[in-house]
């Protein structure tokens, strides 16, 4: 099968209307902050700079909230896609960086498989959690991502391929979201950090101790 004719799954970890929740809230917050930057400049340098601030702070911030409600990312063969204000796309076949990464805000840790190939890059979002429970890319996306990854030929692929059905079947046999792989890989990583990567090496030990 050609890759153009090849399905197309969904890897979108939120639904669209959660996705156009949180980029209303972005707007929102960025009317906020330019109201708030632009009033002070206004009440040191008079109107005119005023909104000249304000509007500089809010354009960006609008720009984002835009990009994120139009945010969608898929598989299609061996590529992984992702559409904000344009497309970038990922092979997974030949990516030259394949690495956990774990970003933290404000106690919601964001479990992503962040790859590269060709100067572009992508963080894909497997897993969101927050206290002992969260939300996780569904079964029919992991599945055939966990597929692809093995199929690519790399020792990098393989281990995560094996993390992705470890996962499935943690899933399957009805544990709860704190005791699956994702999580607790995701607890690995040191707080106080926004985003950070976790050593290969440390990966791959892990996935060695999962039950098959």
């Amino acid at each position: 099968m050609q890759e153009g004719a090849a399905e197309r799954i969904p890897l979108d970890l939120l639904d669209a209307g959660a996705v156009r929740k949180r980029a209303r809230l972005v707007a929102a917050g960025g009317v906020i902050v330019a109201a708030a930057f632009g009033g002070v400049v206004g009440l040191l340098g008079g109107r005119l700079p005023g909104l000249i601030t304000a509007a500089v702070v809010l354009v960006p911030l609008l720009l984002l909230a835009w990009s994120e409600s139009r945010r969608r990312v898929w598989l299609q063969g061996s590529t992984v896609s992702v559409r904000a204000f344009g497309i970038r796309s990922v092979d997974l076949h030949h990516a030259d960086q394949l690495d956990l990464l774990i970003t933290d805000v404000r106690g919601t840790r964001t479990v992503g498989l962040f790859m590269q190939a060709g100067g572009k890059a992508i963080n894909l979002a497997l897993a969101i959690y927050a206290g002992t429970g969260g939300r996780e890319l569904g079964v029919f996306p992991l599945r055939r991502l966990a597929d692809t990854l093995a199929g690519s030929g790399d020792a990098r692929g393989l281990v995560y391929s094996e993390l992705l059905v470890a996962q499935l079947r943690a899933e399957a046999r009805g544990e709860a979201a704190a005791d699956r792989p994702l999580y607790r890989l995701g607890s690995l990583a040191p707080g106080g950090r926004l985003a950070q990567k976790l050593h290969p090496d440390a990966v791959s030990r892990f996935v060695t101790t999962l039950d098959s």
